[in-house]
C-alpha cells in the first residue's frame, strides 16, 4: 500500500493551523441538510485534531459553483449540523483566502474549529492553480486530507495544498485506504466482485481492471444482459448493448487467461412492462426470455448458486445492484445476496468491501450497511480505485 503519515505521526500541534480537506459536499433538503453521513465521517479526525488543541481549519467544495461565487452553494448552511454532531461551537469564514481571513484565523484559541467558504467559488480550485494553492497554503501549518471521495480530482484542497504543506492522511481517509488494501491492493483469496449497474460502457475500465485480479466475477444489472447476449442468449426487448458484444468477448476472454471464473444469471425475472409488481412478472430461464420481455432483477436459483459462491471467498468487491432495486420486486436479488455476504462478515468469514451511491442505498435498504466490512460513500473516486488508476489525492501524501 501507499506510504502515507496519519494523524499518529503529529506531535506537538498545540496551537498550529491544521488545513483540513473534508467532503461536506452533502445532499440538501431546501436548507436542511438531507444525510448527514459525509459529515459524521469527518467527526473523528475534527475531534482529534481539536483535542489536540490545534485550530482546525476544514477546506470543502460545496456543488459545482464553476469558480464564482454562488450564495445557494455557500458552506454556512452546514455550520449548524456540524456543530452538532462534533457537540461544540463551528465557526465560519466566508472565504478561504485574504488578510480578513488571516485575522480571524489569528482570533482563534486552540482547539477551535471554522469552516472556510466553498474552494470552488475560487476557478483555481479545480485547475490546481499555483497562485491558489500558495494563498490556501499561507494559511495553514500542516495540511490533512479526510475526503476519498474527492482523492480523483487534482485541485487544490486534494493536491495542491499536500505538496505544499507537511501533509497526512485523516482518520476516515485511513480507514478507506486500509478497507480498499485489504479487498484489492493485497486480499486473500478467493477474491470475489459483483458489478452491476445499467451499462457496460460505464464499467469498462473496472470490468477490464477485475479480472486479472479476482476469482470471481458476478454481474448483474443491465450489464448482465450484454453478457448474456454475447452468448448467444435472446434477451428480448432488455436493456442492452448490442454494439459492446466485440468488447466483452475479450473480457471473457481475458478472464479465462486469468483463471478468473465470470457469472452469469441462468434464470431471470421478467415482464413485459417496466413497473412495480407488474402483471406479466414470471421467472424463467434465461433462454426463455420472449421477444416482447424485459429481464429486471437476477432470478432465485442464480442468487443461490452465487450465495455458494460467497460461502468459498475469503473477500468481496461490491459496487452496483443485482437488478432495478428501487422498483420491487426486482429487489429481491440485491436483498438477498447482500444478506448472505453481510451473514458471512458478521461470523468472520469474508472480508466484505462495497462502495458507489447505488450500493449504498441498495446496501441500506436491504438492512445491512452496517454489517459490511467498509463502505465507501465515494462515487467517482471508488470507481476509478477499482479501474486500479492512482488517485491524484493519495499520491500526493505519499510524496
Amino acid at each position: 500500500m501507499t506510504a502515507f503519515k496519519t494523524l499518529d505521526d503529529l506531535e506537538d500541534v498545540a496551537a498550529q493551523r491544521a488545513l483540513v480537506r473534508v467532503d461536506l459536499n452533502v445532499p440538501m433538503d431546501g436548507l436542511r441538510v438531507a444525510d448527514t453521513t459525509r459529515l459524521e465521517a469527518a467527526v473523528p479526525t475534527v475531534k482529534a485534531l481539536s483535542d489536540m488543541g490545534a485550530k482546525v481549519l476544514l477546506l470543502s467544495h460545496f456543488g459545482r459553483p464553476e469558480g464564482t461565487r454562488n450564495p445557494d452553494m455557500s458552506l454556512e448552511m452546514i455550520q449548524g449540523p456540524l456543530a452538532r454532531l462534533i457537540g461544540h461551537k463551528v465557526l465560519f469564514f466566508p472565504d478561504c483566502v485574504g488578510a480578513d481571513i488571516e485575522r480571524q484565523i489569528a482570533e482563534m484559541a486552540p482547539g477551535d474549529v471554522a469552516i472556510l467558504e466553498n474552494t470552488r467559488f475560487h476557478p483555481g480550485e479545480t485547475k490546481n492553480a499555483d497562485h491558489l494553492a500558495d494563498a490556501i497554503a499561507g494559511l495553514g501549518d500542516f495540511f490533512v486530507n479526510d475526503a476519498f471521495s474527492a482523492a480523483h480530482r487534482a485541485h487544490v484542497s486534494t493536491v495542491g495544498l499536500a505538496e505544499r504543506l507537511p501533509a497526512y492522511a485523516g482518520r476516515a481517509l485511513e480507514a478507506e485506504l486500509t478497507a480498499l488494501e485489504k479487498a484489492l491492493g493485497s486480499p486473500e483469496h478467493p477474491v470475489a466482485a459483483v458489478v452491476g449497474g445499467a451499462k457496460v460502457s460505464t464499467k469498462l475500465a473496472v470490468l477490464e481492471n477485475l479480472v486479472g485480479k479476482v476469482d470471481h466475477l458476478i454481474i448483474g444489472g443491465g450489464m448482465a444482459n450484454t453478457f448474456l447476449a454475447e452468448r448467444g442468449v435472446d434477451v428480448g426487448k432488455s436493456l442492452c448493448e448490442h454494439d459492446l458484444v466485440g468488447t466483452v468477448a475479450r473480457i471473457a476472454e481475458a478472464a479465462d487467461k486469468a483463471g478468473c471464473t465470470i457469472h452469469l444469471p441462468y434464470d431471470v425475472m421478467v415482464a413485459k412492462e417496466f413497473a412495480a409488481n407488474p402483471e406479466s412478472l414470471r421467472t424463467c430461464n434465461v433462454h426463455e426470455v420472449a421477444a416482447d420481455e424485459m429481464i429486471l432483477d437476477i432470478g432465485p436459483a442464480a442468487v443461490e448458486a452465487l450465495g455458494d459462491v460467497l460461502k468459498t471467498c475469503k473477500t468481496l468487491v461490491w459496487n452496483g445492484p443485482l437488478g432495478v432495486f428501487e422498483t420491487p420486486p426486482f429487489d429481491k436479488a440485491t436483498v438477498a445476496l447482500a444478506q448472505t455476504a453481510a451473514a458471512l462478515t458478521q461470523e468472520g468469514s469474508l472480508v466484505s468491501v462495497a462502495g458507489g451511491g447505488d450500493t449504498v442505498a441498495a446496501l441500506n435498504h436491504a438492512g445491512v450497511g452496517g454489517d459490511f466490512s467498509f463502505v465507501s460513500t465515494a462515487g467517482g473516486a471508488f470507481l476509478e480505485w477499482m479501474e486500479g488508476k492512482e488517485l491524484p489525492g493519495v499520491a500526493a501524501l505519499a510524496k
